[in-house]
């Protein structure tokens, strides 16, 4: 009876033994996941901040749809993604915002315009915006160089402040990137 009792605190020492070895064994990224998570800080990006789903038409015509979002509860992140859309809101560190799309014009004084959804829509979402957002500008940091590639969209990089001073007094259309409920991205699409 006293060596079937040594068996049984033998045994669990010998099966965590045997994990560590394993994990040992694993490279670093199978070691890193397969460690148990830790809550992140809702605000801070992580280290690899860029989801893995494609950018939409930074011009397109139709408004981009979250369907396993639930508007009817409180407001709230969007799924991970890349969204156009521009902030509505901006308080203390968080961002309401909304999808985009574009409307040509057809009197042909202009090219057209963003527009959001129709009032009364409750299309809308909030995220925290991560401490170490990137943030590329059409306009340049100053807001006065138009600095635009690849279809409109910006490749100034500025901060953080800057960002929150354009969310705070205009609505701007950009590619919004949201991970893992947190802002982490804002490249902005140039209006003609």
């Amino acid at each position: 009876m006293q060596h079937a009792l040594s068996l049984r605190f033998v045994l669990p020492a010998a099966a965590a033994a045997a994990a560590l070895t394993c994990a040992a064994a694993l490279p670093a990224d199978a070691a890193a996941a397969a460690a148990p998570k830790s809550a992140a800080p809702k605000s801070a990006a992580p280290k690899s901040a860029a989801p893995k789903s494609a950018a939409p038409k930074p011009y397109g015509t139709s408004f981009q749809t979250d369907p396993h979002h639930d508007f009817t509860k409180h407001i709230s992140p969007r799924h991970d993604g890349i969204l156009r859309g521009w902030v509505t809101y901006y308080r203390s560190g968080v961002a309401e915002y909304e999808p985009i799309r574009w409307v040509k014009d057809k009197t042909g004084h202009t090219e057209g315009r963003f527009e959001g959804p129709p009032e009364g829509d409750v299309t809308a979402y909030a995220s925290r915006v991560a401490k170490n957002v990137v943030f590329y500008s059409a306009t340049g940091c100053k807001g006065t160089t138009v600095t635009v590639k690849h279809g409109g969209l910006g490749s100034k990089r500025c901060s953080q402040s800057e960002l929150i001073s354009r969310m705070k007094h205009a609505h701007r259309p950009a590619l919004i990137t949201v991970y893992r409920g947190v802002i982490v991205k804002v490249q902005e699409i140039y209006t003609p």
